[in-house]
């Protein structure tokens, strides 16, 4: 008989006490209402209309069978948009109890299939363990930022989530420290990451991706008003006698204090304005008189301005044209700026830009020279000029393909001498053949041009699909132009009758126009303005 004093027993009795606590036929009942489901999420979480539906369809096939093997949801997005907190009331809107597992920065792959018993202080993977937490065999497990781990001597975790997630197998899954296979088919998995692009291939085949975009400034208000200050003005000791905020406030927070896609930062900001109060009714010595919190005021509690955004420049200049950016924290303006120089054909680029975005002004270049007579431009005249693109806030990297007609846009009215409208941005990738190309990220650099006072937007055609994102409000208020070719895109930006002076080419030397030795012999220089 082995004595319950040796180190064999505890192992022992540690190993009964885990098999005995686990869950092996417990279920809480499903309460699967999809009336109730999409009332608890819109209760939780403002907007996010496409992922609130993928989410309802998919609890909706679940409630008409008895088991689904259906796909594992990824909730993609950047830090602050709602995805921990969207598993978090999927498993409210259906009755089940909720685990998150984190698994950023586990480099272990015993973390997720844990330790054999031979080693000391050996425990099951995080799976089991959730499992005991959650105590029924049919919860909702969230793995949280799965695109953080990595990988050492000590094995790929990343690969051992394989079996986990594959609804073939993980009826199966085998820990190393139970040594059993354990039923984890009635799981209903939900992962999240900040990125697709880092998660292993063979762990993102398993999963339905559903990416979560940034806010609009009209959404973090509302989220704001329904959720934020609600939530922070009791956690602060204060209540509606004592703090009000209003819309003016509001917007100022989410314009000048934060710069994020999601609102996280603005309900740290909302957070400070409380503190600042609280402080003013704890004093004996304050004025007692109920706070209004209007931008005045957000000024005086939390001092200047830390962000600024792009805005339109004040007047339409030659060489200057406004593109437009996606970044982590949604959209952004962005300007191109060209000027021309007495020189012998140098081109220069600079504003710390990527390797992608530096071949897309070569493109750009190329194209203009191929449309050097179209434009009244001399053939050679790149011969006698050293040509400089910059992109202001050099300190910051940039990179992508979709400034290409930003940048020739800005070539032809330095060459030409004719201004682009202040009032135009424009997204796309360019070829030689001046064809535009599709890009990505066109809803949030639609926001920042509507935030930047832009009034025109020119777009590749192939991204027309995606205009039923924007908000109709948004809409209403720009022009969108869909361009398949450069040449619309110029005709859209400058003048056609100021820009389009010379031949197309092919045609004979005698149709051109005589104003083109002019504009070769004195070439016009941007506004200093």
């Amino acid at each position: 008989m082995m004595s319950p004093m040796s180190a064999e027993a505890t192992v022992v009795r540690n190993y009964l006490d885990w098999m005995l606590s686990i869950p092996w036929s417990e279920k809480t009942s499903d309460k699967i209402d999809v009336d109730a489901a999409e009332a608890v999420l819109d209760e939780d979480h403002y907007g996010l209309k496409p992922v609130k539906e993928r989410i309802v369809e998919h609890l909706s096939v679940q409630s008409l069978v008895e088991k689904m093997q259906g796909p594992i949801l990824c909730l993609v997005g950047p830090p602050g948009v709602g995805k921990t907190s969207l598993g978090r009331s999927i498993a409210r809107s259906i009755g089940r109890n909720f685990v998150k597992i984190s698994l950023g920065g586990v480099r272990d792959e015993a973390e997720v299939r844990g330790h054999r018993r031979t080693y000391i202080g050996a425990l099951p993977g995080k799976i089991i363990q959730g499992m005991k937490k959650a105590g029924a065999i049919n919860p909702v497990i969230l793995l949280d930022e799965i695109d953080k781990m990595s990988t050492d001597f000590r094995g790929d975790p990343s690969s051992a989530l394989l079996e986990v997630l594959d609804p073939e197998q993980n009826r199966f899954f085998s820990d190393h420290y139970l040594e059993v296979e354990y039923d984890l088919s009635n799981v209903m998995f939900i992962t999240t990451a900040n990125s697709q692009h880092t998660i292993p291939l063979p762990l993102l085949d398993r999963l339905e991706v559903i990416n979560l975009s940034g806010y609009t400034e009209e959404e973090k208000m509302e989220i704001a008003k329904r959720h934020l200050v609600p939530k922070e003005v009791p956690r602060h000791g204060l209540d509606e006698n004592k703090i009000t905020f209003v819309d003016e406030a509001l917007e100022d927070l989410t314009r000048h204090y934060t710069k994020e896609a999601g609102v996280r930062n603005l309900e740290r900001e909302i957070a400070a304005v409380c503190r600042k109060v609280a402080r003013k009714w704890a004093k004996k010595s304050q004025d007692k008189s109920k706070v209004v919190v209007n931008s005045k005021k957000i000024v005086d509690l939390l001092g200047p301005h830390k962000f600024r955004y792009q805005k339109t420049e004040a007047t339409s200049e030659v060489g200057l044209v406004n593109g437009l950016a996606y970044t982590e924290a949604g959209g952004d303006m962005l300007t191109i700026e060209v000027i021309q120089l007495p020189g012998k054909g140098k081109l220069t680029v600079t504003g710390k830009l990527g390797d992608v975005m530096q071949e897309s002004a070569q493109a750009a270049m190329s194209y203009v020279r191929s449309r050097a007579k179209l434009l009244g431009l001399a053939p050679d005249f790149y011969e006698k000029l050293d040509i400089h693109i910059h992109v202001p806030e050099g300190a910051i990297p940039k990179d992508g393909p979709s400034a290409g007609i930003t940048m020739a846009t800005a070539l032809v009215s330095a060459l030409t001498g004719k201004p682009v409208s202040k009032d135009v941005a424009m997204t796309g990738e360019i070829t030689l053949r001046g064809n535009v190309l599709p890009i990505g990220g066109l809803k949030e650099k639609i926001f920042a041009a509507y935030r930047g006072g832009v009034k025109k937007i020119i777009i590749p055609q192939e991204n027309g699909k995606d205009l039923r994102d924007i908000p109709k409000n948004i809409l209403k208020n720009i022009t969108v132009v869909e361009v398949t070719h450069a040449d619309q895109v110029l005709r859209e930006a400058i003048d056609a009758d100021e820009v389009f002076i010379g031949v197309a080419p092919g045609a004979s030397s005698a149709e051109v126009k005589p104003d083109i030795a002019s504009r070769v012999k004195k070439p016009n220089q941007p506004n200093a303005n």
